[in-house]
């Protein structure tokens, strides 16, 4: 898939949820939230800003065009890297997307949002096993607010599952509190950061992020001379709100986001180790201990019941301390 941006690590992963709508101004009304001409050119005008921003690794030149999960990390990515490389990056190669589908709900009131199934030029095997596909959801808050891309996921170009459609062609939004669902998709963050803590509810699959993520902090926690300890915490409102939508066969395909810390303990004489992307979020003295914060999006398909799949994690430094 190649790097996003600085601080921004990408990881293969499944995961759906869906948010209720919420209704201001007195518009009750039922209607796709954006017309296909829209939904292109939110795209559009995200591309461009992105590509502005990560040539010159300035978040000021993107941040009107992103929020949620996505925006945390890229935005904390490009400000490191503007003190890292604060002449940007002259060679840098465009993000171009193209082959574009959209799933378009109809919703009534605010906030509005659409997903954008594409494919992206960050791939090095068009058409064969390596070939992915890029799911951008955008969100809108009000009728004087513009789109903004809150999460993104990254998924093999045949692992993209086929979304439920009216005779219009209108995607089906599914409630966050629905629970005719195994999980209903409000509450699928807290279950995740549960699950990663502790091993419960036992309602995800096994997986890379799942069973996976934490056999690998377990082998993680204990080194020479080191000690790590990590916290999860569900994120879940504002802008971090899980948005879910039908697919065919009847399962949500569910956007959320989690937030993770890891607290590296040294013992005496050993020393930290602290990259140089650290070091520009690093506050505090780092002397024997450093915490790490990362926000995640996730990408999951919940059935009705069964396991839940958490199919695609991207994930992002945020925030470094020391003490």
């Amino acid at each position: 898939m190649g790097r996003l941006t600085a601080g921004l690590v990408t990881a293969t992963v499944l995961t759906v949820t869906a948010s209720g709508c919420v209704t201001v101004h007195g518009e009750r009304e039922v209607v796709p939230s954006a017309t296909r001409a829209e939904a292109a050119q939110a795209l559009t005008d995200f591309t461009d800003a992105y590509n502005r921003a990560n040539k010159a690794y300035d978040p000021a030149l993107d941040a009107g065009r992103v929020t949620g999960a996505f925006g945390a990390t890229t935005q904390a990515g490009f400000s490191v890297r503007h003190v890292t490389s604060p002449s940007g990056n002259a060679r840098y190669t465009p993000l171009a997307l193209g082959d574009t589908a959209y799933a378009i709900p109809k919703q009534a009131g605010w906030p509005r949002w659409f997903v954008a199934d594409t494919d992206s030029n960050r791939d090095q095997d068009d058409k064969g096993p390596g070939d992915t596909r890029w799911l951008l959801l955008f969100t809108r808050g009000g009728p004087d607010q513009g789109w903004k891309l809150a999460y993104l996921s990254v998924l093999g170009a045949g692992d993209v599952p086929a979304f439920k459609k009216d005779k219009d062609g209108w995607a089906e939004p599914v409630r966050a509190g629905d629970t005719s669902l195994a999980v209903a998709p409000k509450e699928l963050s807290a279950d995740y950061a549960s699950y990663l803590q502790g091993g419960k509810p036992p309602v995800f699959a096994d997986g890379e992020h799942t069973s996976g993520w934490r056999e690998a902090r377990r082998k993680d926690a204990v080194r020479s001379g080191r000690v790590s300890q990590f916290i999860d915490q569900p994120l879940s409102e504002g802008d971090f709100a899980p948005l879910s939508l039908r697919t065919a066969d009847g399962r949500a395909l569910v956007f959320f986001a989690a937030r993770h810390f890891e607290r590296q303990t040294v013992a005496k004489g050993v020393r930290l180790d602290i990259t140089p992307d650290e070091k520009a979020l690093l506050t505090g003295r780092a002397t024997s201990s450093l915490t790490r914060e990362w926000i995640s999006n996730e990408l999951a398909l919940v059935p009705a019941k069964g396991e839940v799949l958490v199919a695609n994690r991207v994930q992002g430094l945020v925030g470094v301390r020391g003490e």
